[in-house]
């Protein structure tokens, strides 16, 4: 029986070795997983399958330099999430003044529950701090991975993953506190 894993090897051995119907399988494995993976982090079908496209742009220059082809998974995703982050800093960056402009005209006007303005604030805070804080946050508790499963995906050891897990939410903690929503 070949699992998942081994599929991706031969498959990506085989595209090492010049067979482009290999690379054709695995974007036929992947592509659609990597743009809900793209959605899912960016909430924007048309930036999602631009992110995947990018990705495969980024997967196939690079994956000379993958040296455990059983963890193509891992590695491919670990792209598409960066590249998903980069994409949302580009537009935070692009859109803060607007976003704070909406986010104080929603306050003055009443219409937002304490409730939603307290998500509007996490994701706010979240999307603020540093990438791989950001990242982690987002797939503990959006996504439901298991700190193994993110060691996993961003090849980083579960350690790193637990003290960026903390430092995520001590600054959450923080920022939190300062606005007045402490428990």
């Amino acid at each position: 029986m070949k699992t998942d894993e081994h599929i991706d090897e031969v498959l990506v051995e085989a595209f090492k070795a010049g067979d482009k119907k290999a690379l054709a399988a695995l974007v036929k494995r992947w592509h659609k997983q990597f743009c809900n993976k793209a959605y899912w982090m960016v909430n924007d079908k048309d930036a999602a399958k631009d992110i995947a496209q990018d990705s495969w742009t980024t997967i196939i220059d690079k994956i000379d330099k993958l040296k455990d082809p059983k963890r193509f998974k891992y590695w491919a995703f670990r792209i598409v999430c960066n590249k998903s982050t980069d994409w949302l800093r580009l537009q935070a960056k692009n859109r803060n003044n607007t976003i704070n402009h909406e986010v104080e005209i929603k306050s003055v006007s009443g219409n937002n529950s304490e409730k939603e303005q307290l998500k509007q604030l996490l994701l706010k805070t979240v999307d603020e701090l540093p990438k791989n804080q950001s990242t982690v946050i987002r797939l503990f508790y959006l996504q439901s991975y298991s700190l193994k499963q993110i060691s996993d995906l961003l090849e980083i050891s579960i350690g790193t993953a637990k003290s960026r897990l903390f430092h995520a939410r001590e600054k959450i903690k923080t920022i939190l506190k300062n606005s007045n929503y402490e428990n």
